[in-house]
């Protein structure tokens, strides 16, 4: 809400809307906005300069095969608009099922319109280039709402910004998850909202038509985040929702009556959310190799998250903890305790303004939540039941990461922080003597200094088998798949860069997606367990040849028939002499040596 607070009254600030010389819209952004934005955009530009860098020969190390699979589904977005073809489903991997895409979170918002930057410079430029201008740009959607709506410091609302754009789960997922860097339509959306509710409490009730144009806004824009992301989005409406009720706790009759006047519009933007999204939403519920949910296991924070320091920043060079988070792209909490205890303290001394209890009781709630079923300390369970033991049952709720959940916290630790800053600088202004302020920005400095961002780090890829690169695959394939062994899978996936390097011109056995298993339709990542694929990931992690009998050449066979194998394809690869014998055992014959890989041609066999 458009409110600054001092002592214990509410008191609303003129809202850029309602006075004079705002009363026309303003087309150009301030320079002092322009330079602000910028700089977001350099320091993005900064830590992802490794793979900036060498966008053809490198990639961000810990991202494990996350960034092999997101490039591949920006590469086959971008091959199906240019064929014309329904992007929506593919079955150039996992075939003959083929995968869901609009399951899959291949983020068609920016996977269609950077359909010419994937063809002419490749799906890493387009990678790389998603993560950068969600960094920056999220940072400067929020700065631009906490500057319009809650703060008229420019400063503060720029630290606020800076923080929601450079938070340790950011910089952790910009490891490898776009759809969770690229949050710039959430701010838009809460201004949204937050407008609708300023004119739903003035006296005079808005006209039909200014709801109308409200609810088409809004609809608009939450099509667009489904078409980005839909786990930050119902992570988004879960926090704003708790937000609300934290805003209005002390007055609610008042909420309910705001809850009245605003639920019409809100009900008629969801009316047009839902027929602008309704194909892409059947298609993921209902469509082929759709599924119902999927079971993550237990995957909340533990305890020591919270106060430890990520991994990619100044506090974790100089001080690392325990590895406790689920992996390198999940460091979701990792608030550090200096910020812990400088939030715990700004929020008692600001405890009298309503904008801080609701945001304090967001990052209490979503903490608490992000904890999952049972509390972890140290990786060892302490038998503590937490109440998100009461929702994993709740449909899509129960899909997400309840890790994730911490992020619910950065835009309200954000709202704490600037409101502090504005604070310190009109004291600053009263008397420049007065120690409180520069007691703020050295408990501030000392809080966000340790969670400095650093480059995030590159390793070098795996070359393209020329087999590949150059087509000479197209030889050995009619209309059936090609399977790599072993399959892709995911704990590797290089093989699907190697069919995008191909010009997609034939379709995958297995891959890196998520997909139904089961009667039950419930997901799984990865295609469904085969027994030869099994056999050969054993072969390769153990260094040895299995004894093949009759039932593992009678399953290999079903196994290629399944596929609708042309041919079998083995790089080199860690244990590939091992491979090459398994796989000459279980078909009967050696194979060919075509380039710079071993070929077995399996037409016949079909």
């Amino acid at each position: 809400m458009d409110v600054a607070t001092k002592g214990s009254t509410p008191t609303l600030r003129p809202s850029p809307e309602h006075t004079p010389e705002r009363t026309r819209p303003r087309l150009r952004i301030p320079r002092a906005d322009l330079l602000i934005g910028a700089s977001y955009l350099v320091l993005a530009a900064t830590i992802l300069s490794g793979q900036w860098r060498d966008t053809s020969g490198s990639y961000l190390i810990k991202s494990g095969q996350d960034q092999t699979m997101w490039e591949w589904f920006f590469s086959v977005t971008a091959h199906s608009v240019a064929n014309l073809q329904n992007p929506l489903g593919t079955h150039l991997q996992n075939f003959p099922a083929g995968v869901n895409m609009m399951a899959n979170t291949a983020m068609f918002g920016v996977g269609v319109p950077l359909t010419p930057v994937t063809l002419l410079f490749g799906p890493t430029v387009t990678f790389v280039l998603v993560l950068t201008l969600g960094l920056g740009g999220t940072a400067f959607a929020w700065y631009r709402l906490l500057s319009r709506e809650l703060v008229s410091s420019r400063a503060a609302a720029a630290i606020g910004g800076l923080f929601c754009g450079f938070a340790p789960a950011m910089i952790s997922h910009a490891n490898a998850h776009p759809n969770f860097v690229l949050l710039v339509l959430l701010p838009v959306i809460a201004g949204q909202l937050i407008r609708m509710a300023r004119r739903a409490g003035d006296a005079e009730t808005p006209r039909p038509r200014r709801r109308v144009r409200d609810a088409v806004i809004l609809g608009l824009l939450v099509a667009m985040q489904i078409a980005l992301g839909e786990e930050p989005l119902l992570i988004f409406a879960l926090a704003f929702a708790v937000f609300a009720i934290g805003y209005y706790l002390r007055e609610p009759r008042t909420g309910l009556r705001m809850l009245r006047r605003i639920a019409p519009t809100v009900a008629l933007a969801a009316v047009i959310t839902l027929v602008l999204a309704a194909i892409p939403l059947w298609w993921q519920f209902f469509g082929p190799q759709s599924y119902r949910s999927i079971d993550h296991g237990q995957m909340g924070n533990d305890l020591k998250t919270i106060t430890q320091f990520p991994s990619e920043s100044l506090g974790g060079m100089f001080s690392p903890g325990q590895s406790v988070a689920i992996n390198p792209t999940e460091q979701n909490a990792y608030f550090g305790w200096p910020l812990l205890l400088l939030l715990v303290v700004t929020a008692a001394l600001l405890w009298r303004e309503r904008m801080v209890r609701a945001a304090t009781g967001v990052i209490a709630v979503f903490g608490v939540l992000s904890l999952g079923s049972e509390a972890m300390f140290g990786k060892e369970g302490t038998g503590v039941m937490l109440p998100w033991r009461l929702l994993e049952s709740v449909p899509l709720v129960n899909s997400m990461l309840e890790t994730r959940l911490t992020m619910a916290a950065i835009p309200a630790i954000a709202v704490i922080l600037a409101l502090a800053t504005e604070r310190a600088i009109a004291l600053w202004k009263e008397s420049a003597v007065d120690p409180k302020p520069l007691a703020w920005f050295a408990a501030l400095t000392f809080a966000l200094l340790p969670l400095v961002p650093t480059i995030l780090p590159v390793a070098e890829r795996t070359v393209t088998p020329q087999f590949f690169a150059d087509g000479t695959v197209d030889r050995y394939v009619d209309d059936g798949s090609v399977v790599v062994v072993p399959p892709p899978r995911p704990p590797d996936a290089k093989a699907l860069r190697w069919q995008a390097d191909a010009g997609f011109s034939f379709p995958l056995a297995g891959g890196y997606f998520v997909g139904p298993t089961g009667a039950d339709k419930k997901a799984i990542y990865g295609p469904a367990a085969r027994a030869t694929a099994s056999l050969l990931v054993k072969a390769q992690d153990t260094g040895k040849v299995p004894v093949i009998d009759a039932d593992d050449r009678a399953s290999a066979l079903a196994d290629l028939r399944f596929w609708r194998a042309d041919v079998v394809v083995l790089p080199q690869t860690h244990h590939d002499d091992t491979l090459r014998q398994t796989m000459a055992s279980l078909l009967g014959v050696e194979p060919t040596r075509v380039q710079d890989v071993w070929v077995w041609d399996v037409r016949a066999l079909r």
